[in-house]
C-alpha cells in the first residue's frame, strides 16, 4: 500500500539534509551554468556553432549532474544504515523511492530552470523555437537523470562503483546520441542502438528547437519518451531497491 505521508516525509527529510550541504547544492546548482558560461567563452567568435551546440549541452549538463548526486546520495542512505531503518517501518519501496524523487526532482527543476534562463537572457542564445519548450526538455532530461541515478544506486555497494556507472551508462549515450555525429551517418548497428538510448531523444528535441519555429510531432515523441524513460527507472527502482548494501 501507498502512503502519501511516508514519501512527503522522505522529500522533506532529504531537503533538509541537503540544505546544511552547501558543496552539492553549489554543484548542482553552479556547475551546469559554469559550463554552459565556457562553452560560450569558447565559440566568443563563433555564435552560430554556440547556437547549435549549447541547446543539446543544456540537457545533457543536468542529466549527468543529477545522475551522479542522485546516485551517490541515495547509496550512502544504503550503507549508512538509514534506508534499513526505514523499512523496519511501516513504509514501502515505492513510498521511498517517490520520496528521493520529489526531493531531487525539485532540485533539478530549479537546476534547469536556472541554467535555461541564464543560457537564454545571460548567455545570448538564439533559437527558433519557442522557449517553453526548450525549458520543458531541460527539465525533463534533468528529472530523467535524476532518476537513473536512484535506480542505478540499487546496484552499487560503494560510492566508487556508483560513479562507474557514468562511463557505463552515460558517456555511450552521449556518444551516440546525435550531438557529435547525425545518427544517419553512424553505421547501421550503433544507429539502431541510439533509438534504444534516452539521452538520443532529448538531444534531437533539443537540437530541433533551434530551427523550428512550430513543435514537431518528433520534437513531442521525444519529450514523451524522456518522461517515459523517467517513469520506469522510478519503477524498477522500487523493484529492485534493497535495505542496505551487502
Amino acid at each position: 500500500m501507498y502512503h502519501v505521508h511516508a514519501t512527503v516525509g522522505t522529500m522533506l527529510r532529504i531537503l533538509r539534509q541537503l540544505s546544511h550541504d552547501h558543496r552539492t547544492v553549489a554543484m548542482i546548482f553552479l556547475v551546469p551554468i559554469i559550463l554552459l558560461s565556457l562553452l560560450r567563452w569558447m565559440f566568443d567568435e563563433n555564435l552560430m556553432v554556440f547556437n547549435l551546440l549549447a541547446p543539446a549541452l543544456l540537457g545533457v549538463f543536468p542529466f549527468v549532474i543529477m545522475f551522479i548526486i542522485t546516485s551517490v546520495t541515495t547509496l550512502r542512505e544504503r550503507t549508512g544504515g538509514t534506508m534499513e531503518r526505514l523499512m523496519a517501518m511501516p513504509i514501502g519501496r515505492l513510498d521511498l523511492v517517490l520520496g528521493y524523487m520529489l526531493a531531487f526532482g525539485l532540485l533539478a527543476v530549479i537546476q534547469a530552470v536556472l541554467a535555461s534562463a541564464v543560457l537564454l537572457w545571460g548567455l545570448g542564445l538564439e533559437i527558433e523555437g519557442p522557449v517553453w519548450f526548450l525549458v520543458t526538455m531541460a527539465v525533463s532530461d534533468a528529472l530523467l537523470g535524476t532518476a537513473l541515478g536512484i535506480f542505478v544506486s540499487a546496484f552499487a555497494r560503494t560510492e566508487f562503483q556508483a560513479i562507474q556507472f557514468m562511463p557505463a551508462l552515460i558517456l555511450p549515450q552521449f556518444l551516440l546520441g546525435g550531438l557529435i555525429l547525425p545518427l544517419d551517418r553512424m553505421p547501421a548497428a550503433l544507429e539502431v542502438t541510439a533509438y534504444f538510448l534516452p539521452l538520443t531523444y532529448a538531444i534531437h528535441a533539443l537540437q530541433t528547437v533551434v530551427s523550428n519555429v512550430d513543435i514537431t510531432g518528433e520534437a513531442w515523441r521525444d519529450l514523451f519518451v524522456v518522461l517515459g524513460f523517467a517513469v520506469a527507472a522510478i519503477v524498477f527502482a522500487a523493484l529492485t531497491l534493497r535495505r542496505r548494501t551487502r
